[in-house]
């Protein structure tokens, strides 16, 4: 779904006439902080799954237990 150049004017429109001249900045202010806020929360949970698959996937190292009871060819 994709929004034309023609729907965005009405939305602009009717949210112009909700809200009037004055309130309508504030709210597009706040409308991008939230945008922000909800890109900044979705790009740490991406990297915090990143991190997360990353020490998954490395090889645990070898305690010196381990190396001790190992078979010497």
């Amino acid at each position: 779904m994709t929004l034309g150049m023609p729907e965005i004017l009405v939305i602009l429109l009717v949210a112009l006439l909700i809200f009037g001249p004055r309130k309508l900045p504030e709210l597009g202010r706040a409308l991008g902080q939230s945008i922000r806020e909800f890109k900044r929360g979705a790009q740490e949970i991406r990297e915090e799954l990143e991190k997360s698959l990353e020490v998954k996937d490395q090889p645990k190292p070898a305690t010196a237990q381990e190396a001790k009871e190992e078979p010497k060819a």
